[in-house]
Parts: structure tokens; C-alpha cells; sequence
């Protein structure tokens, strides 16, 4: 596990700009989640707007909504495929995003249809990491200032 500028980012997870987490499972599906990133800007989940099993998402659209004490936010699929399940705890206990985001609070899980093509987008291993989190922490605190 990377911690950077304090945030944790398991080493085994791909990672979306937008702050979602992918893990490629042995059956070929991919878990998806938010990073601690999110979890620690957005304060505590209180509501998550989860895509259906069987929808289709597609990278970089929106595939739900979160809401936290702070705001509601639009979750963006961070690869395209079909949903083949959801985390249904989240509909009574969304606040597992917040404890548990890369285990317990994961979204939803999808068959990939474009993997290949999609993980060039996203990022994985520290050297990536780094840079695009200093960016996010500077945008986060330029938005705290307003």
C-alpha cells in the first residue's frame, strides 16, 4: 500500500482521475470503488445513488450520484462494461465508502467490455500517483479559500 501526501492508494488498484478505484478480479469482472482521496474531501457518504445490475456504463459518464454532509457529487465510470452487481449494503449503510473504501465499500462490480482501451486512462503505481494527486490537493484548497 502507496501512502501519498497522507492519502493511502492500495498498489494492486488502478486508478481514474475522477477518483475511482479499479481492481481486475481472477473471474474477469472489475470492482469499483472511491479512492481515500474522496473519502476524506467528501466527508461522511450519508446517500449512494447506485448503478442497476445488468446496466451498461461507460467510461468517463456518469454511472451514479454520492451524497455527503458537504455536497452531492457525480460518480464517473471509471471503465465501460455491464454491471454484474452492486454492493447493497451501501443502499443501508453508504457510510462503509467512508470506513472501508477499497474493501467493505465498494460499488459495484462489471464485466468489462473495453478493458484494454480502458485502462490506458487510468493510473496505477506511485510515479503516476503523485503528480495528479498534488494537483488535487491544490484545486481542493483553492476551493476551500473560495
Amino acid at each position: 500500500m502507496a501512502e501519498i501526501k497522507g492519502y493511502l492508494f492500495p498498489d494492486d488498484l488502478y486508478y481514474h482521475p475522477d477518483h475511482a478505484w479499479v481492481r481486475l478480479e481472477a473471474d474477469g469482472t472489475a470492482t469499483i470503488g472511491m479512492n481515500d482521496f474522496f473519502r476524506k474531501e467528501a466527508g461522511d457518504i450519508v446517500y449512494a445513488d447506485l448503478p442497476f445490475e445488468d446496466d451498461e456504463i461507460t467510461a468517463g459518464e456518469v454511472c451514479g450520484k454520492l451524497q455527503s454532509s458537504k455536497w452531492i457529487g457525480k460518480m464517473i465510470a471509471p471503465l465501460s462494461g455491464r454491471v454484474v452487481a452492486v454492493n447493497e449494503r451501501l443502499e443501508s449503510d453508504s457510510g462503509l465508502i467512508n470506513q472501508s473504501p477499497y474493501d467493505e465499500g465498494w460499488i459495484a462490480r462489471v464485466q468489462p467490455s473495453n478493458w484494454e482501451s480502458d485502462k490506458d486512462y487510468l493510473m496505477s503505481g506511485v510515479e503516476a500517483l503523485t503528480p495528479w494527486l498534488e494537483k488535487e490537493i491544490a484545486r481542493a484548497e483553492a476551493e476551500k479559500k473560495k
